[in-house]
Order: structure tokens, then C-alpha cells, then sequence
């Protein structure tokens, strides 16, 4: 465990690292995050698990947000996905989670009245991705959350909220919890982002891990007394 606060950029250097030297492919990283997400889920939010929304973006995110929408199903949870933005734009990882869902006859749709009568909401439209003023349909999905009176968990970072800066890049989802991963991230530690993440949890198990305190773990450190 470790206190240690990351901006984006670190942040995507330990994704890097951990899938493409280590090794670790980044399914198997999405799915322990989704895993994350929905123990959260289950055992904070018992009471509000009558309707479900999964808001899912068109990259990575979003590919989290289906594979908690899926393991929440597998639970025995009403659920939904809401699809926002060009699927045509979605991340490999996206289309794997995506068809995966489909075996599962998951309930999809493009429709913000869905909100309407979510009893809790996922908003997997951006984790620390976003670098510029959210507009067009991710606005308006926003604001429709932000309209109802769900229980809101975050995945990694609330939508609209600068992963380095804290600052509300136009608008933001304002979240009950914030499941953040690996390490917790400055935006979510200053500024708005301390109001719009909620209670935030760090999920620290997720099989990404700083370069830095990696090294500290390499054989080369050790040595066998013979």
C-alpha cells in the first residue's frame, strides 16, 4: 500500500509499463479494475441496486464501465449500459468488452431517460483521459446525471473533472464515490476535484504498478548467501 498521487501522465507511463515490458495484458488490468468497481458497488451502495445505469464512454473507460456492467448482471443486478459517443472511435478493448456484453444480453441503449429512474449511475465516460472543455453528447450526459437523485460512482476520475489539475473542464459529474486506480490522482485532491469525486476509494490491487517502487522488487536487488 502507498500514499503515492500520480498525474495522468505518470499514470499512463505505469499502465504502459506494466503491459508492454512486464507483460500483463490489458484486459486482465481492466478487468481487476471492473472487478474494483463492482465489490464497491455491492457492498457500500446493498440498497441502491434496483436500477442500474452504466454510462460508458467510447475508449478504455468505458470498456471498464461495460465489464462492471457485466459482472454487476452476473450478480443478479438490474442493469443497463448507456452508450455515449461515436462507437465507431471505440478502443479494441472497448469492442472486446463490448461483444462480451452481447452474450449476455446486456440492455443497451443511447437514450438519456434511462436516467430517469436509475437508482444508482456508473459514469465511465472519461477517467483521466479528458484535456479539454467537455461538450456536445458527453455534456449532456453529464448534466443528466447530475439531474437525478442516484447514488453516482466514478471510475478512476468523475467525467469532466482534470485528472491533474482538479479543475471542471466545462462540467463535471459530481460523484458519491470515486473509485480510482492503482494510486490516487491529484485531481482528485485539489481544487473541484475534491468536491466532485465524493468519498474516494483507491482500489491499489490492480497489477499496475510505479516503475519506481517496481524496481525495488527486481531479483538483481537480492542476493542468496550460500
Amino acid at each position: 500500500m502507498t500514499d503515492k498521487i500520480v498525474t495522468a501522465e505518470e499514470m499512463r507511463h505505469y499502465d504502459s509499463y506494466t503491459i508492454n515490458t512486464i507483460g500483463i495484458p490489458s484486459l486482465v488490468l481492466m478487468e481487476r479494475a471492473a472487478l474494483a468497481v463492482r465489490d464497491e458497488i455491492l457492498h457500500a451502495f446493498p440498497i441502491a441496486l434496483k436500477d442500474v445505469v452504466v454510462v460508458a464512454g467510447s475508449g478504455n473507460n468505458g470498456g471498464d464501465g461495460i465489464a462492471i456492467a457485466r459482472l454487476l448482471h452476473i450478480a443478479g443486478v438490474h442493469v443497463a449500459i448507456l452508450n455515449i459517443g461515436n462507437p465507431q472511435h471505440a478502443s479494441a478493448e472497448h469492442q472486446t468488452q463490448e461483444k462480451i456484453a452481447h452474450y449476455y444480453q446486456i440492455p443497451e441503449t443511447s437514450d438519456l431517460t434511462v436516467l430517469n429512474k436509475a437508482t444508482l449511475i456508473v459514469d465511465a465516460m472519461f477517467g483521466i483521459g479528458i484535456d479539454r472543455a467537455v461538450k456536445g453528447a458527453y455534456a449532456d450526459a453529464i448534466n443528466a446525471i447530475n439531474n437525478t437523485d442516484a447514488v453516482v460512482v466514478a471510475v478512476d476520475m468523475p467525467s469532466g473533472v482534470n485528472t491533474d489539475t482538479g479543475e471542471v473542464m466545462g462540467t463535471a459529474v459530481k460523484a458519491t464515490t470515486t473509485v480510482t486506480f492503482a494510486y490516487n490522482k491529484v485531481g482528485l485532491t485539489t481544487n473541484d476535484g475534491k468536491d466532485y469525486a465524493g468519498n474516494v476509494v483507491v482500489a491499489n490491487d490492480m497489477g499496475t504498478y510505479a516503475v519506481d517502487l517496481l524496481e525495488y522488487y527486481l531479483p538483481s536487488r537480492f542476493t542468496i548467501n550460500r
